[in-house]
């Protein structure tokens, strides 16, 4: 122990002996205890109160980020379904579309393919562009390069799979041919 804390621990001891004796003085103590109690209460309570505003903000973001993008899935499945009707109708000849009864079915297979696109825009969910524009690794996946001088090395020039967002948030890449200078 060092001389400091010697004398520390004495003067701890004469008050301890002093306080038996003198009320006043062991009155002074008790209230003194009390004074730091209430104060590591009152520190407690702020903290209490700082953790639950803290876990309340964290929860209406959750709610709200739950609520925003809830769907994200469930439009990743039906974009499979986007992708058949769209390759069905491209699909489809001249000859085929002439026939009454087949351009019939046609007319129902184009009018759901409409009705899913205007799904899609009231919930948000929007195609990316993707030919003529630079790519863009946040929301094109290049697959395949394209030796080409019509347009400059970077840029799309075809588009293998549409990609689509959820307001903000990437929900599929487009799957893209990028131009490059030819050898």
């Amino acid at each position: 122990m060092t001389e400091d804390e010697d004398l520390h621990e004495e003067a701890e001891e004469i008050r301890a002996q002093t306080a038996k004796g003198a009320p006043e003085v062991a009155e002074h103590d008790h209230v003194a205890e009390l004074e730091r109690q209430l104060e590591e209460a009152k520190a407690q309570v702020l903290y209490a109160a700082a953790e639950t505003q803290n876990v309340r903000r964290r929860l209406e973001s959750e709610l709200k980020q739950a609520t925003s993008y809830a769907a994200a899935q469930f439009a990743r499945d039906i974009l499979a379904i986007k992708d058949h009707l769209e390759r069905a109708l491209v699909a489809v000849t001249e000859e085929l579309r002439s026939d009454k009864t087949a351009s019939q079915f046609l007319a129902g297979i184009e009018a759901t393919a409409r009705e899913l696109e205007s799904v899609f825009a009231k919930n948000g969910i929007s195609r990316i562009k993707s030919v003529g524009e630079k790519l863009d690794p946040n929301r094109h996946q290049a697959m395949m390069e394209i030796p080409t001088d019509q347009a400059e090395a970077g840029t799309i020039v075809e588009e293998m799979q549409a990609g689509y967002m959820l307001k903000d948030r990437l929900l599929r890449p487009a799957l893209v041919g990028v131009a490059k200078t030819p050898d």
